[in-house]
């Protein structure tokens, strides 16, 4: 991953970003009983939307994230939650190594398809303890692919300010589906889990998601930022006067084991 790929988006990211729900984070305790013991390494951690209401739930949590403004903010949200077992450091989910010892549980959430995903599902397997495993957690949230009103919109409004083909191109859009991955890796036993959640945006909570995300950096617009959210605003007022968009969001959450058995034989609920 690209330590520069979301350059600027930081704050905006602990901001405006959709934040998990708590059932995400009672579904983890509940697959591997999570009892405020043993240890969280959260790959590609971003601001701590993972990290820190994950934090209560383990003796130590160790977010990592290539990007200094990232592990900075996710330092500053943490302490401003008066949380302290919380060690952020800036490193790929590649570096993992054996000088970090061992954990209870990985995740990653939303950063996996940026990642060298076989390297990090062996390497967090091997970090792991023998009842320990790994959440990778990601959402449904992509408006160039969308055909909802807001974010079909939204796409009309980017393409004219920053062009027609994505600023991130098709990187990050892996061709091969990450259950597959995961279905070939060291890993014995793995399930898939869907959860939904609603989500209210309103126009400037939305303008400060695209800000967070790695196609429509503030940076990117150069001199072009109060036009850009004039002409969105304007045009999301004319779908929706109130100004207030109702979308639900769908969690693609896979959990992978090193135990045999350790989920539900069905595979995905």
């Amino acid at each position: 991953m690209n330590p520069k790929l979301y350059q600027g988006a930081a704050e905006y990211y602990a901001r405006h970003r959709t934040k998990y729900p708590s059932s995400l984070f009672e579904k983890l305790d509940q697959l591997f009983n999570l009892n405020g013991r043993g240890r969280l390494l959260d790959l590609g951690c971003g601001p701590g939307i993972i990290a820190i209401p994950m934090s209560d739930r383990f003796e130590e949590v160790v977010a990592i994230d290539p990007d200094p403004e990232m592990v900075k903010v996710c330092q500053q949200e943490a302490q401003s939650c008066g949380i302290h077992n919380i060690l952020s450091l800036q490193k790929k989910a590649e570096d993992i190594d054996t000088t970090w010892g061992q954990f209870k549980l990985a995740t990653i959430g939303r950063a996996f398809h940026w990642m060298d995903r076989e390297a990090v599902l062996q390497r967090s397997y091997d970090r792991l303890s023998t009842d320990g495993g790994i959440a990778i957690i990601s959402t449904d949230e992509d408006p160039w692919r969308s055909d909802l009103p807001l974010e079909k919109a939204t796409i009309k409004v980017v393409k004219k300010w920053l062009g027609e083909s994505r600023k991130t191109g098709t990187q990050g859009l892996p061709d091969i589906p990450h259950e597959d991955l995961v279905e070939r890796s060291s890993f014995p036993d793995y399930a898939v889990y869907k959860l939904k959640f609603e989500q209210l945006w309103t126009i400037p909570n939305y303008i400060g998601y695209l800000y967070s995300t790695a196609f429509c950096l503030q940076s990117f617009l150069q001199n072009n930022i109060e036009n850009f959210e004039r002409e969105l605003t304007e045009t999301l007022l004319k779908i929706e006067p109130s100004g207030q968009f109702n979308q639900t969001i769908t969690i693609s959450l896979i959990v992978a084991g090193k135990t045999p058995g350790m989920f539900d034989s069905s595979r995905s609920t």
